[in-house]
């Protein structure tokens, strides 16, 4: 007889995983998504959303909705402080999350593939409360990703987050002792906050240029356009909410 792997590494701490996360979106968090249809059923697509809520949850949220609403795949690219988290890095490992890609997923992409990413990094999720919601410069790796690879960029706005774990100071010697950029002052458990996740029409990559320096004007060409787009999705959908937690 074939003993189930039980451990936290194994199918039941993905399985735990999968089940707290379905819970978070359906019931919790009440996720609503609209725009769906945005993403392309075929080919490279890169999915860049704005990043938020002091432990990064919404990366882990949205996977979960868009591996369940999707017919195909999705590879979310993801800090590799994920694989410290037994629980976090047996979903990771299952499916497919790419923590350690210095090219933003373009081999990915060159493959056909659906890559999703939060261009903000760090600057999203350690921003304070009081700034909440007003997104960091970009970095540009996955607009060269997409310039690179001819994908197009699809815009996602994540609204929710936010309140869910919302950063009001940080610890600088708890930082330092487990060698985090941060470790936040926040709700112990998240809060019920109200979640809308809504997914922007393509903005095409521009086509490749020969020389090196329109190649980078054509690459903050694109970075600064999906932001200056997610940012509008995310004013717009915040508007929608008659509060932040309904």
């Amino acid at each position: 007889m074939t003993q189930r792997n039980s451990g936290p590494h194994g199918q039941d701490g993905t399985d735990l995983a999968d089940s707290l996360l379905g819970w978070l979106a359906d019931d919790y968090f009440r996720v609503e998504v609209t725009g769906l249809e945005n993403i392309p059923a075929a080919g490279p697509a890169l999915l860049a959303a704005n990043h938020s809520g002091a432990w990064g949850l919404d990366g882990f949220v949205l996977h979960k909705v868009l591996a369940r609403r999707l017919r195909r795949p999705v590879r979310i690219y993801a800090s590799e402080l994920i694989l410290r988290l037994p629980l976090l890095a047996a979903y990771a490992r299952q499916h497919g999350m790419l923590t350690d890609d210095p090219t933003l997923g373009s081999d990915q992409l060159a493959a056909g593939e659906l890559v999703a990413l939060f261009p903000e990094g760090f600057g999203g999720v350690g921003k304070r409360f009081s700034q909440r919601y007003r997104l960091r410069p970009f970095g540009p790796g996955f607009a060269s990703a997409a310039v690179l690879t001819g994908t197009p960029v699809v815009p996602v706005s994540i609204v929710g987050a936010e309140e869910a774990y919302p950063k009001l100071g940080e610890i600088g010697s708890l930082a330092r002792r487990f060698d985090l950029p941060f470790f936040p002052v926040t709700t112990p458990l998240p809060l019920p906050s109200k979640w809308l996740i809504s997914v922007g029409e393509p903005i095409p990559a521009p086509a490749r240029a020969a020389s090196f320096a329109e190649r980078s004007a054509a690459t903050r060409r694109l970075c600064d356009e999906v932001r200056f787009t997610v940012q509008g999705m995310v004013d717009r959908d915040r508007g929608r909410r008659a509060t932040p937690f309904w």
